[in-house]
């Protein structure tokens, strides 16, 4: 649903998850672990891949910079082509950078490029009609206005009936969802009353619920 071409090249088929890996950034004395990591195939040929996802719940000026510092260690670690990926979850307006360059005024050194998800940026609507259980987890993380949570929340809980998950899956992401888009009692109120109305209701109940 966010990156269409990169999915159509990923050959499924091949995945391992990497071991959860843990890297000392000397300079500042920090761990860091790699939240992601998934070794592939590309379609068509045996080329492997890693892909690494960094999920980025706040605001950091230098996240470009610390994206290729991460890089760098998985490349020296595997040696293989890596693919960069950084999810931003936090609600605060700023423009990221999804490139990092090293460049003198007689000299350009590299130039090192990421993929991102702005999840705030997206409009949540336009996906609605997706049958993707990620999708629906990150729903309540997209753009909305204060005033459209109920129907957000109506809109998640009528893309989990139509998934037609198996209960510990359901939960799963029902419990992903209500971290990210809590609704106040009233707010809940007018949710159940908006249900109510719906001819499928009872199909409502059978949903994991808080």
């Amino acid at each position: 649903m966010f990156f269409p071409v990169l999915h159509e090249s990923i050959d499924f088929e091949s995945i391992t998850p990497l071991s959860e890996e843990l890297y000392t950034d000397l300079i500042k004395g920090e761990n860091r672990r790699v939240n992601i990591g998934i070794e592939s195939k590309l379609k068509g040929d045996n080329t492997l891949v890693v892909i690494q996802v960094e999920p980025q719940s706040y605001y950091q000026k230098d996240f470009h910079q610390r994206m290729y510092l991460y890089f760098n260690l998985l490349y020296k670690e595997y040696r293989i082509p890596i693919l960069p990926i950084a999810v931003f979850s936090y609600d605060e307006k700023h423009t990221e950078i999804n490139q990092f360059t090293i460049v003198f005024p007689f000299f350009h050194v590299l130039t090192f490029n990421f993929l991102m998800l702005e999840l705030k940026k997206k409009n949540w609507r336009d996906y609605l009609k997706s049958n993707n259980p990620v999708v629906a987890a990150l729903l309540g993380k997209m753009g909305y206005q204060e005033e459209e949570k109920v129907q957000v929340k109506l809109e998640f809980l009528r893309m989990m009936t139509k998934m037609e998950l198996n209960p510990v899956r359901a939960r799963f992401i029902n419990d992903f969802f209500e971290q990210y888009l809590k609704l106040n009692e009233e707010e809940e109120e007018e949710l159940m009353q908006e249900i109510s109305r719906l001819d499928n209701a009872e199909e409502f109940t059978k949903l994991p619920n808080s």
